[in-house]
C-alpha cells in the first residue's frame, strides 16, 4: 500500500529538492542554536551588584527578561535540531527497511519458484528411474519397447505439427 502511495509522481519531483531542503533547515537550526548560545552567554555575563540593582531595578528586570528569552530560544532551537536529526534518521531507517522488505519478498518468491521446479524435476527423475528399472526387467521388456515406439511416434507427430505451425 505504501509503495503505491510513494510511487506518485509528485513524490519523485519533491525528492529532487528534499536533500537541499534538509540541509538548509539543518543549517538554519544550527545558526539559531549558535545565536541563542551567544545571547545566553552575553546576558549571563552581566554582573549586577546589589547597589546597581537598588538604583535601577528596571535595568535588572530587563536583563533578566532578555536572559530568559535567550535561554528559551536556546532550548527551543536545540530541541528542534535534535528532533529534526532524529526524524531524518527515522526516515532513513524506514526507507532502508522498505527496500529490504521488497528485496526479501522478491527473494522469497524466487526461492519458492526454485523449490517448485526442484520438486518437479525430482518427481520426473524418480519416474525415469522407475522406467529404467522396468526396462531392465525381462517381464516388461516388450511393454517398454512398445512404449518407446509410441513415444517416438508421438515425438515425430509433434515435430511435424511444430513445423506446420511455424
Amino acid at each position: 500500500r505504501w509503495q503505491k502511495i510513494f510511487m506518485i509522481s509528485l513524490w519523485s519531483k519533491m525528492a529532487v529538492f528534499w536533500n537541499k531542503m534538509f540541509l538548509t533547515i539543518i543549517v538554519l537550526l544550527i545558526v539559531l542554536f549558535l545565536d541563542a548560545v551567544r545571547e545566553v552567554r552575553k546576558y549571563s555575563a552581566v554582573q549586577v551588584n546589589e547597589k546597581a540593582a537598588n538604583i535601577n531595578t528596571n535595568a535588572f528586570d530587563h536583563i533578566q527578561m532578555k536572559l530568559f528569552r535567550s535561554q528559551r530560544n536556546l532550548y527551543l532551537s536545540g530541541f528542534s535540531l535534535f528532533l529534526w536529526l532524529v526524524l531524518r534518521r527515522t526516515v532513513t531507517l524506514l526507507t532502508q527497511l522498505a527496500k529490504g522488505m521488497t528485496s526479501h519478498a522478491a527473494l522469497e518468491a524466487q526461492v519458492n519458484d526454485a523449490t517448485e521446479a526442484a520438486k518437479k524435476y525430482m518427481a520426473e527423475n524418480e519416474k525415469l528411474r522407475e522406467a529404467l528399472t522396468e526396462k531392465g526387467s525381462s517381464k516388461n521388456k516388450e511393454s517398454a519397447e512398445a512404449t518407446d515406439e509410441e513415444l517416438k511416434k508421438e515425438v515425430e507427430r509433434l515435430k511435424a505439427d511444430l513445423q506446420k505451425t511455424s
